[in-house]
């Protein structure tokens, strides 16, 4: 597997961000449905079921604590774009049934990734 710190680029280092994410996410009883997903409206990093529930999963990572965690890193904006390209996404697959808006925060920790899962984290009123 790639490795963060060896990423030249964010884009690079989101990507093992997100690759890392899912696995974690799959190993704590989430089904992957798709990554990446891109909409007019913005991208979710992954949907993915838990139980009956289709969740909308933004994942963030920092590797250093200089700007706060990375659940910080979510902004009300970025929220706003998820929850309009989760709109989408649902208008366009068909799906219904209950959803979820969940933030996966990795944190660089000494020994490896620090996980912060958020479930419900926010809604689609805001």
């Amino acid at each position: 597997m790639r490795r963060f710190r060896d990423q030249l680029h964010t884009h690079g280092r989101g990507r093992v961000a997100e690759d890392l994410a899912a696995d974690w996410l799959a190993r704590n009883g989430y089904t992957i449905v798709a990554r990446n997903v891109t909409t007019r409206a913005g991208e979710i990093d992954v949907v993915a079921q838990e139980g009956d529930t289709l969740c909308f999963i933004e994942v963030k990572a920092r590797a250093t604590a200089q700007f706060g965690s990375a659940i910080e890193a979510v902004t009300p904006a970025k929220m706003r774009r998820i929850v309009r390209a989760a709109s989408l996404f649902l208008a366009r697959t068909g799906e219904e049934r209950a959803v979820r808006f969940d933030v996966l925060g990795l944190d660089r920790a000494q020994d490896g990734w620090r996980f912060t899962l958020i479930r419900d984290a926010f809604d689609a009123d805001g």
